[in-house]
């Protein structure tokens, strides 16, 4: 595991080269749309200057099906991280180091204060459907999505500066700039994970079809027209055909929907197979002119049962998969490989499993007990985590805190390991010390107000029953009762948005580049919901921490990193980040830097092996899915 090295990005490397008097090459079934007079010729297909994406092994081949698995239409996530195209992307080398890339800009500046960051689209950039991409659909996406209070209630702190949300300006038909009030040297980190992202599904970030969608907008649609959108697409208003789950908008729906992508779908789901087909007119080529991608198309197969999956891949029916595949299943798989004409390939997952306490709870007893530091120790060193470590991830992972990833740039050994020594003698000490020394006649200890400590642990991770019931052992050993729920995904999210809950078990991840991507940190998603949405919401929504909380010195790091005058400097202000959450350990984690498994059939090449596999690094999408090929 401690083989992983992220270097941290900072400088802006650019192993993507212009291609300039190339000779191009394309795939026999766009040759064969051209000698038809179906399609133009490859060179007026791609920009002046193509990025030139480096392949991890060899030159690859055209053709090919890539099989793959899904659950069904709110599963959208492993064919986004396949498609998505960005204004920067981050790249990794073979050597692990990472680098920030050009997308579908062919070149970028930063100011010498960092509070003005240029770009220049490729010229000769053309959407799926061949119209040209200008600063036109650039200034759409800003000024009537971005702006748009309909589409985009709030604005995320991440495009902001000092409070203030970016500005966008246009010096011609190819070059636009993004200006802060103040420094924001983060800046191209933080587009290199989300590039806004919303409304969509592929966060194609700073850019839409101004051509198509147009169509879809209250300002400059025919009104009658787009009624009769919204009617026939059963909708109640114009914004329902955007974002996530809008026919129009969502290139996950719509086969109509430009695409910047290396392909598009062509049949949607509910289709109980969605199938995505190359884009003609995708900008990137390798090094030899070859346009990309090299595989024609993307099926996609629903299945249901968890166990299904597996049954699959060892059927060999599934070329590259990591979605749903479980480290749970691992020996099966393993076992398999020569059956099913398949390897396992492992990444680094750039998570810790870990529980965490409501901060926020509505219970004012069990919200004093979350917030005292000792009983935070008490659940921590009372759960051995080698035993968990074995018993749920076939021990495959690390007892660890939740903290960055060992090679992030933020790594902390501290952090990694304060309080994880399994000491149970301790944690009764500190129980006791706390003043929970009476019990009641079945063993469990009682609460200040005369309460069983009783504790509803929830998650929406079936997968993860093992894990809850030893760890729900080891805290009744302590007198603690834990009453173990595992509820759907979206009543989990709703009640970690509300923060109606006591602990849930979840993943802390996006632990890797943390600056690309820092809610974690910030209190989102778990340990201190309430708190966060009240700094998010400059004090309209949520709730006040006190004016001595720690989470405060939390925020006002981040605060400071995104204003700083140098990325060294933000750099450091993130390190306080982390050295706040090692004093206070919020969280109990238990195991993480766990296995990303992948099932890759074997004639499947160019996929890299022992990538770190993080939210933040855009998951398979580090792997660049354009250049992996079938060999022959």
């Amino acid at each position: 595991m401690k083989s992983v090295t992220l270097t941290s990005i900072a400088a802006l490397t650019l192993p993507f080269l212009a291609a300039n008097g190339w000779a191009y090459n394309e795939a026999p079934m766009l040759k064969q749309l051209v000698e038809a007079g179906q399609l133009p010729p490859v060179e007026e297909r791609l920009p002046k200057n193509p990025r030139v994406i480096p392949v991890y092994d060899s030159i690859g081949t055209y053709g090919g099906v890539m099989k793959r698995a899904f659950k069904g239409p709110s599963d959208r996530w492993g064919p986004t991280k396949l498609m998505e195209e960005r204004v920067v992307e981050t790249y990794m080398d073979g050597d692990k180091n990472l680098s920030l890339v050009p997308g579908w800009v062919g070149e970028y500046s930063v100011s010498e204060d960092a509070r003005e960051f240029t770009f220049t689209i490729r010229e000769g950039l053309r959407w799926s459907d061949g119209a040209p991409v200008t600063t036109r659909d650039v200034r759409f996406w800003y000024e009537d999505v971005f702006l748009n209070e309909d589409l985009m209630p709030s604005i995320k702190a991440l495009y902001t500066s000092n409070g203030v949300p970016m500005k966008l300006s246009f010096a011609d038909d190819y070059t636009f700039t993004v200006s802060f009030e103040k420094p924001y040297p983060l800046f191209l980190t933080v587009l290199a994970k989300e590039s806004t992202g919303r409304p969509g599904l592929d966060r194609p970030g700073f850019i839409e079809p101004f051509h198509y969608l147009k169509d879809y907008h209250p300002t400059y649609a025919d009104p009658a027209k787009l009624e009769a959108a919204i009617a026939k697409y059963g909708a109640k208003k114009w914004t329902d055909l955007w974002d996530s789950k809008g026919q129009i908008q969502a290139w996950w729906f719509n086969p109509n929907m430009p695409v910047l992508t290396a392909w598009r779908v062509k049949t949607p789901p509910p289709s109980d197979t969605v199938v995505m087909e190359r884009n003609p007119y995708y900008y990137g080529v390798d090094a030899e002119g070859n346009q990309l991608p090299y595989i024609d198309q993307i099926e996609h197969r629903l299945f249901q049962d968890p166990q299904a999956i597996n049954f699959m891949a060892i059927q060999g029916e599934i070329d590259l998969q990591n979605r749903h595949i479980n480290v749970a299943d691992f020996t099966l798989l393993k076992e398999n490989e020569a059956k099913g004409d398949y390897t396992i390939e492992k990444w680094t997952k750039a998570l810790t499993w870990s529980i965490m306490p409501n901060l926020n709870s509505a219970d004012a007893t069990k919200q004093a007990l979350f917030e005292d530091i000792r009983f935070r120790e008490a659940l921590n060193i009372s759960v051995d985590r080698e035993t968990i470590n074995e018993l749920a991830f076939s021990g495959l992972g690390e007892a660890r805190q939740a903290s960055p990833i060992s090679g992030s740039p933020f790594y902390d050994e501290t952090a990694e390991s304060r309080w994880t020594q399994y000491d149970p003698e301790r944690a009764t000490e500190l129980l006791d010390e706390i003043g929970l020394t009476e019990r009641d006649s079945a063993g469990f200890r009682l609460m200040s107000d005369g309460r069983r400590l009783s504790l509803v642990l929830e998650t929406r991770w079936d997968i993860q029953g093992e894990l809850l019931e030893v760890v729900r052992t080891y805290w009744q050993d302590m007198g603690i009762e834990v009453l173990v729920r595992i509820i759907d995904r979206t009543l989990f999210q709703q009640h970690v948005e509300t923060a109606d809950f006591d602990m849930i078990l979840d993943t802390f991840d996006r632990s890797s580049v943390i600056t690309a991507d820092p809610v974690r940190f910030l209190g989102r998603g778990g340990f201190a919901q309430n708190y966060f949405n009240w700094w998010y919401s400059n004090g309209k929504s949520g709730e006040e921490p006190p004016k001595d909380h720690a989470i405060r010195d939390v925020w006002a790091a981040w605060d400071s990193a995104q204003t700083a005058t140098s990325l060294e400097e933000a750099n450091a202000y993130a390190k306080q980040m982390v050295d706040v959450h090692t004093k206070n350990v919020w969280h109990i984690g238990l195991v993480g830097e766990t296995p990303a498994i992948y099932v890759r059939k074997n004639n499947l090449k160019n996929f890299p092996a022992g990538f770190v596999h993080d939210d933040a690094l855009r998951g398979v999408g580090l792997a660049y899915p354009q250049q992996l090929y079938f060999e022959k």
